[in-house]
């Protein structure tokens, strides 16, 4: 009897004990839910009185994807209420990549009121290439002003020379206009900038002289908005107006200043060769005078000795030698009458002026 109670109440203390462990489960997992009830009740609520179509299940499984159900509840509540077409996992895919989901939303909203032809996928490229969607599309409903030189880089005027030499300075103010379908890949507004400043250069530079420009400044917007500089921009180019036409330098009469200074300086050291060079066959001249000279000495020196050999061949005789020295005698005084100087000295000493 004692071994059956034992068996009996071994059974239904086993039999409590489950009771009790099923019951424990049941309230961890009641917990849980309502921790997760918590957590997404308020934005399940929000989507569902939204008509937004977005579950707790949903919710919890952006959780799970590293996703913030905050944002995708928010795009996606915005969406419904403006009517504009937005699928809930385009919302996520968007996210995963690293997109701003709120600002493509609103640019599909603004875009959907102003009536441009835009969806979710192109606001997404937009997007994810790296601009602001919702600015561009604001752009485009809201014309810009670009400034032309930019005024931030420390450059306030556009300069350029006319046919006659005089700098003329100008600045332009260009308005333009989103291209939404060549925004993926257009270029920026440095771009617009830059071909805009290369247009003001071109036509100032070909206008004959500076005064055109300052009668008809709008010659420089009509030719260079007739140019097409949009082409391949992201941008549409609606206006270019001249704000400020100025005279500068005489670029042309520096430069003839400068090209007459750098002809006199070569003319100059042209000259300088010249005379170095006419110094240098002086004193050639000079060199060859006393070689000559050296040379005569050397032949004057050789007379006494023919005199002598004459003397000794019987060629000549006493009479012959005083008549030739009366001869040089005569010579040699009629030298110093005439201030020629006595000519038997030999050659001169070097000049010394």
């Amino acid at each position: 009897m004692a071994m059956q109670s034992w068996g009996i109440l071994a059974e239904t203390g086993g039999t409590n004990n489950f009771w009790f462990l099923a019951l424990g489960l049941l309230l961890i997992v009641l917990l849980i839910l309502v921790i997760v009830l918590m957590k997404y009740l308020n934005l399940w609520i929000q989507a569902y009185f939204s008509k937004a179509g977005i579950s707790l299940f949903q919710l919890v499984g952006m959780s799970l994807r590293k996703i913030n159900p905050g944002v995708v509840v928010r795009a996606k509540v915005s969406a419904v209420q403006a009517r504009v077409p937005a699928e809930t996992g385009d919302l996520e895919a968007h996210y995963l990549a690293g997109g701003n989901v709120v600002n493509v939303v609103r640019s599909l909203i603004a875009a959907d009121r102003a009536g441009l032809d835009i969806d979710f996928k192109r606001a997404a490229a937009i997007d994810l290439a790296g601009r602001d969607v919702l600015e561009a599309v604001r752009t485009c409903v809201n014309p810009k002003v670009i400034d032309c030189p930019d005024t931030s880089r420390g450059k306030a005027e556009v300069s350029a020379m006319a046919k006659d030499g005089i700098q003329v300075l100008a600045k332009a103010r260009v308005t333009v206009r989103t291209n939404i379908n060549r925004l993926v890949g257009g270029a920026t507004e440095e771009t617009i900038i830059a071909r805009v400043g290369e247009g003001i250069v071109s036509t100032i530079g070909s206008s004959d002289s500076h005064k055109d420009v300052l009668e008809n400044p709008d010659l420089i917007s009509k030719t260079v908005l007739s140019k097409g500089l949009d082409s391949g921009t992201a941008f549409e180019i609606l206006s270019i107006d001249i704000a400020d036409v100025d005279i500068g330098k005489n670029i042309g009469a520096r430069l003839q200043a400068d090209q007459a200074e750098a002809d006199k300086r070569i003319a100059q050291a042209k000259a300088e060769e010249r005379r170095a060079m006419a110094v240098a066959r002086e004193q050639e001249m000079k060199a060859e005078v006393m070689a000559n000279r050296a040379k005569v000495v050397e032949n004057e020196a050789e007379v006494p000795l023919a005199i002598a050999e004459a003397f000794r061949g019987g060629r000549i005789g006493v009479m012959d030698y005083l008549r030739l020295k009366n001869i040089e005698a005569d010579t040699s005084m009629r030298d110093k009458f005439g201030g020629k100087g006595d000519s038997s000295q030999g050659p001169k000493g070097p000049d010394k002026r």
